[in-house]
Formats: C-alpha cells, structure tokens, sequence
C-alpha cells in the first residue's frame, strides 16, 4: 500500500504480530493506519463476525483471522482490544484462559471511552491491571460502522489518550504509545477519573443532547416541516445523532456518573439562560453567548494547532520557523498592534469598573485575548474585540465570580502578576496557570508581598506557577519598597490594595511604567504620586469611560532598529506610545546616534502619543545609561542588534531582569549573536556587544536561531538579517503571536525578505 505523505509515520511501529479483537471502524481503522503507515509485522484480527474477518483480509488490511479469540493468540505481541464497553469483560475472560499462547511479553490495550469501567474489568478478570496492561482511548470516529468504512487517515492529527495506573510498565508504555503514533496520532496521558469527566462533558453530553433533541423534534406533528426546513446549523449540531445506538447505551451505562454530573451542569447552565431570556436580561446573555463564542473560537484553534494555548488543552506546540534573507529595506509607514500592557489594564479596570467601557486600539494577540477569556469565564459580559474594538459590561468591584477552573493566561507574566492582585481580594478561590514558558517564570516576588497583606497564596516549587489563591482574606495595605524595579509588582500591590483597609503605598528602586497609576485615575480611582513612591486608599470604586489604546512601543522598537540599521531607510511608526516610562528605547538609540524624531505629539486617555519617524544614521556603540534599563527592558533584544551594526562597543549593565523573562534574554541573544559571529561578552547583569558599522559588507554572518520560544528573540534576528551575509533561520516562532501577531506581514511590507514555515506558513 502507498503512503499519502499525510499518513508518513512519526515513528516506526515494529511489534512482530498484533491482534486487533473486533474488526469495526476504530479496529478495522487501526489495522488501516498501521498498513498505510509501511508496518511490516502480522495483524491479526478477531471478531465475531467471520464476514467482518474475511472483508478485512479481501480489503488486505489483515493477514488472518477467526471468530474465535483462544485461536488467534499465538506469537502474539500485543493485543488491542476494540470492542464495546460491556463485552469487554467477557473478552478479558477468554482472554485471561488462554494468555499463555501469545509472546512471553505481550502488551494489552484497548480503545474503549470509558476507562473507569474497563479498568474495573481487569481487576476482576486478572486480579489487578497488570504492569503490561495500558487502557487507552482515541477520540477519533465516524457515524458509518463495520471494517468496510476503515479509514486509514481516522488517526491522523487526533488525540490518543492513555490512561496508565502507577505500576505501568515503562516499555509497555512505550510501546503502546509508538502504535498510536506510528498512526498519525498525537498521544497524552491522563488519569482515569480525569479521562472519565473530560470525555463525559466534551464527547457523551454533546452526544446525549443530539439524541435528545433530535428524537424530540422527530416525535412532534409538524416534524416533517421541521426536518425539510432545518438549517445548517442544526444539521451540523444533530449529526452525531446518527452514531451507533448500542455502542452510545453502553457509553452512557458504563460512565453514568459522570455523564449525570456533566449533565447538571449542563442543566442548571440551561435554568440560568432560560432566566435571562424570560427577564430579557441583555447583559447576562450577551455574557453567556460571548463566552461561548469564543470558547469555540479558542476549540478551532487547538484542532488547527494555531495557538501555543494549545499545549494547556493537551496538544502539542505547533512548530513555526522563520527563514529570512539576507538584505531586504526599511521602507514605509507604519501602525504597529495596541500595547499589550494597556490592553491588558483596560480589560481589568473595565471589568470591575461600574458602566460600560469601549476600547479601541486593542491588542489582538494571544496574552490579551486570554486576559479577556478570563474574564468571560468569571461571568463579565464582553463583545469582541472586532478590528481592535472591545467592549467591556463592567460588573463592579465585587461582582466577579468563581470560574470554573484555573484561569490560563498564556505566556503573560504581566497578567498573570496583577491578576494575582486582583484575585487576592475577591471572595472565591481561583488558580492562574500559563503556558510552559510561563510556568519556569518566577512569581515570589508578587507571592511575598501579598502574604504581608493578608493573602494565602501557594505557589510551585521555587515560587512558580501555578499561583493558588486563596479568596475571602481580609487584605490590609502595606508600605512596600520593593527590592527591584517592576511595573508589574507595583501594579499587582496596587489593585490588590483596591481591596484593602487603609493606604497601600508602594515605593520603586527606579521608575517603572505608570499604565497602572494612569488609568485608575482615568476610571476616577485616584492614585497619588510623589517621587519614587505612589499611593493609593481601599475601598473605592471604578467608573467605566472610554480608552484608546495607544501603539506598542516594544513592538513598534524592532522597526525602529531596522531603520536605525539599514542604509537608506525610512519608516514612520503611527500613534505611538511614548509614556515617560517606557522611552528608554528612544534615548538609547538617540543616544548611538539614531535619525529619530517625535511628530504629531499629543495626549489621548491620560496617555502620550506620538508618530515616530527614523531614518538611517551611523550608529555608535555607547555605554547605556543604568538610569534607561528600567525603560527599555523589553526592547533590548532589539537594541542588542542595534549594537551589532554600531560602531566600537555597547556595554550594557544593571540588567539582571532580562534573566527572568520568557528565557534568559542575555544568555539567547548572546548564543545567537554569537552563530552570527559577533564579538561579545556576557557578565551578570549585562552584555558588551562589539559591532561592525562598516555600510559596504555585511555586519554579521547568517545561521540558525533557537529563539527559545521567546517572541522578542525571535523578532530581533528576524530584523538582524537587513544587514546579514547569509540566511538565517529561526526555530520556534509560535509565540510572536503573544505580542505582535501582525509582524511577519508589516516586516514584509516594509521590504524585508521573511517567510514562515510551520503551521502559521507552508
């Protein structure tokens, strides 16, 4: 059988004979994939239909078969068990008898949807799950049935899940793990009871309602004029009523617990729509079919694997590569994506602000979005965001509620510290948790100042997340002086002391950026400041109005160097953010020599903006001032290659935060400077950078770039290669969509010469 490139095996499956015990779909699919996949041993099958056994050797998907399971154990390597949930203990029995036959290693597994049951079999059947037994479930299917609808692509891209007990052995593991992948499956691991109420809320309550519905509509009068004039949705929805009837009753019999729970809540989620539309409450519907919509939004992204929030629901990253040519121009005007910070902010303080709040200019990217999924999940309404535009139905400072679960923020160290803060004072309990970069990042400096306000709060070793909240403490406001500069400490403390008795006052080593402090006193919460220390009184209110979301100035940083480097450039970056906090970008490169000026300045919501114009000038390495680090500490792996096309040395210092963010910046920028050949040396707190200035030869060498899943590494080699001698190419890009989902298209319109592989590419 010819392989379709789709179905090339991830790896090898080489078990020398494997029995497959009912020849249906996911049986008869099985055997399938393994042929497709250029599997070399015997498959073996059983069922109790001889006709089923010969169909599935005429089709050549098995080599031999019978009806009776004692005769087909021979030699056998493994056995997959694919048969209904309330035969398989019979199956087990027979199998039990005559388990001697198959190979002295033989592994078990099967492919039931109800774990919890099957495992119970075994242990009445073999007095135990045995080590070389690994229960395990594919959530793939069809509503045809019989080994005549084998579909040998059935696995591809779908989730395998294993439900292995502690004593499991590890090369059984393995190798039920490399069946499913030699199949094109994604394989995870889960624990029974977790299985069991997954599957009974995503997979047999949709079920449940489709039958329902379906049977409902077909028992009324009119069902003809209903059936004839359904739309597509319906369709669409019902279409899982045509399953197999016995095999969804065995389902629902065998993990009835489960289903009946999920169907609670289901029900009383019903009860509380159903009141809303009887008092034709807007708010609360809009609320329940915003959350829901982009819910679904978010499940279309983990089926098509183009999110890293992907990897929280158990799927894999999806691997995304730049591959930029050398060359290329820095020409054109430019309005990069809304600040993420203040996109963040203004989705906070709108939520718990009284009224209604309209945003504009907000950052579509993964982080913001996951701020206002959390928001959804504790029962704000929110429309949008369309074309930057979100609307936000506040619910007062205390009318948040419980979610669900954990509340996922991605890969937002920002969110995640002041939604700390934030939950601190709320009444329920809540957990925040992000994506695997996020989990490596440290969360004691928040944790430790909010315990000295009165709040419980559990972290992971080492002070990481996930944060455990505690809710209900009576918080009280401190006088904090924090060891190092951070916005992001400071805002966390400041909204928790929304929520304290007394004055929370915190005082900064060195300034920080102010979003914070702003926009509180633009929902009229005043915040007072004097010098390096702001303050502020618990017990207030926020009042909803208006915010325009200025331009990211990190975002807007990595255009401005690849002006500031490549000859005859000159780009215009729109409606910029240029905060007194956080322009260290802007003195900096002013200070190396930069063609950098400030147009149609103005204030818009409390806040600075301007147009920022660069042209192309010499730059000069300098010492950058320890008094601009705390400005500028996102935006230096971009200045980092500013320093590689400068004349002599750049030293940097006072930089120790750059070790603590999505990676160790200095340690990747320094390895990947180091693969382009630029002369450096690391310290600390810092980097010396030695650059080349010289506009007739390239200022660096090409290469390829682990940017370490860190989207400001990967954006500052991207804009590297306008002065590169060579291609380079950069691994693990997926997380630029944390930030600036836009950026390959705006660094190709400004002339650079970037293409993207992967699942966002080719």
């Amino acid at each position: 059988m010819t392989v379709p490139p789709s179905l090339a095996p991830r790896v090898a499956c080489v078990e020398p004979r494997i029995l497959i015990v009912g020849l249906g779909l996911i049986g008869g699919s099985l055997a399938a994939a393994l042929r497709a996949s250029g599997y070399a041993g015997q498959i073996i099958a059983c069922d109790p239909n001889e006709q089923e056994v010969a169909l599935g050797i005429e089709l050549g998907l098995v080599d031999a078969g019978g009806v009776e399971l004692a005769n087909c154990l021979k030699d056998v390597s493994m056995v997959v068990l694919a048969v209904p949930v309330l035969a398989m203990e019979g199956v087990m029995s027979t199998l039990s008898r005559s388990l001697d036959q198959a190979a002295t290693d033989v592994v078990i597994t099967d492919v039931g949807s109800t774990k919890a049951t099957i495992r119970d079999c075994a242990e009445r059947v073999f007095g135990r799950v045995m080590p070389n037994i690994v229960l395990g479930h594919p959530i793939a299917g069809s509503e045809k049935s019989g080994v005549a609808a084998a579909n040998p692509s059935l696995y591809v891209n779908h989730k395998v899940i294993l439900t292995p007990e502690p004593d499991v052995d590890p090369v059984a593991l393995a190798r039920v793990e490399t069946l499913w992948r030699a199949c094109g499956a994604d394989v995870l691991q889960m624990s029974v009871e977790r299985h069991d109420q997954v599957l009974a809320r995503t997979s047999h309550l949709p079920h449940l309602l489709a039958f329902s519905l379906v049977d409902t509509l077909a028992r009324q009068d009119e069902r003809l004029d209903i059936f004839r004039y359904a739309a597509g949705g319906f369709r669409d929805f019902t279409r899982i009523a045509g399953s197999d009837p016995v095999m969804w009753r065995d389902i629902f019999v065998a993990n009835r617990d489960a289903v009946l729970s999920s169907l609670d809540d289901f029900e009383a989620g019903l009860k509380r729509l159903r009141q809303a539309v009887e008092s034709a409450d807007s708010d609360a519907m809009i609320a329940t079919f915003d959350r829901a919509s982009h819910a679904r939004h978010y499940f279309d992204t983990l089926l098509n694997k183009t999110s890293y929030q992907a990897e929280y629901h158990m799927q894999p990253h999806g691997q995304v590569t730049y591959r930029v040519q050398p060359g290329g121009q820095a020409q054109g005007r430019l309005r990069v994506p809304g600040d993420k910070s203040m996109s963040h902010r203004s989705i906070m303080l709108g939520a718990l602000a009284e009224g209604v709040t309209e945003v504009k200019g907000f950052l579509e990217g993964e982080d913001s979005l996951a701020t206002l999924q959390a928001f959804r999940e504790m029962g704000v309404a929110i429309e949008g965001p369309h074309q930057g535009r979100v609307t936000i139905h506040g619910v007062g400072m205390h009318g948040l509620k419980a979610p669900a679960g954990p509340l996922y923020v991605g890969n937002s160290g920002t969110a995640m510290r002041l939604f700390a803060g934030l939950l601190a004072g709320q009444a329920f309990d809540s957990e925040l948790t992000g994506d695997e970069s996020l989990t490596k990042r440290p969360m004691g400096r928040v944790a430790d100042p909010l315990r000295l306000m009165g709040a419980t709060i559990d972290t992971a070793e080492g002070g990481r997340p996930p944060l455990k909240i505690h809710g209900g403490a009576a918080l009280k406001g401190i006088h904090y002086d924090m060891p190092m500069a951070s916005a992001q400490v400071k805002s966390c403390l400041l909204l928790a002391g929304l929520y304290a008795e007394g004055e929370t006052r915190v005082r900064e080593p060195a300034p920080t950026r102010d979003h914070t402090e702003r926009m509180l006193n633009g929902f009229g919460y005043a915040v007072s400041r004097e010098g390096d220390t702001c303050w502020l009184q618990g017990g207030g209110q926020l009042t909803a109005g208006p915010i325009d979301v200025p331009s990211d100035i990190s975002s807007a940083t990595f255009f401005l160097v690849a002006a500031a480097i490549t000859p005859g450039s000159d780009i215009t970056l729109e409606h910029v953010g240029i905060n007194p906090t956080r322009i260290g970008v802007i003195n900096i490169l002013t200070l190396m020599g930069a063609d950098l000026t400030l147009e149609n300045q103005r204030e818009v919501g409390g806040e600075p903006v301007a147009d920022i114009r660069i042209r192309h000038a010499p730059l000069k390495g300098i010492d950058i001032p320890v008094d601009q680090v705390p400005l500028a500490i996102d935006e230096f792996p971009a200045l980092f290659i500013a320093a590689a096309n400068a004349q002599g040395t750049t030293r940097l210092r006072g930089a120790e935060e750059l070790r603590v963010k999505e990676s160790d910046r200095i340690q990747a920028m320094a390895d990947g400077l180091a693969i382009l050949g630029v002369e450096h040396t690391v310290v600390e707190d810092g980097i010396d950078i030695i650059g080349n200035a010289d506009e007739s030869v390239p200022s660096y060498g090409g290469g390829r770039i682990d940017s370490l899943g860190d989207h400001r590494i990967a954006m500052a080699f991207a804009i590297a290669s306008l002065r590169a001698g060579a291609e380079i190419v950069i691994d693990d890009c997926a997380n630029v969509a944390t930030s600036f989902p836009d950026f390959v298209a705006l660094a190709q319109r400004i002339g650079m010469r970037v293409d993207v592989e992967g699942v966002h590419g080719r």
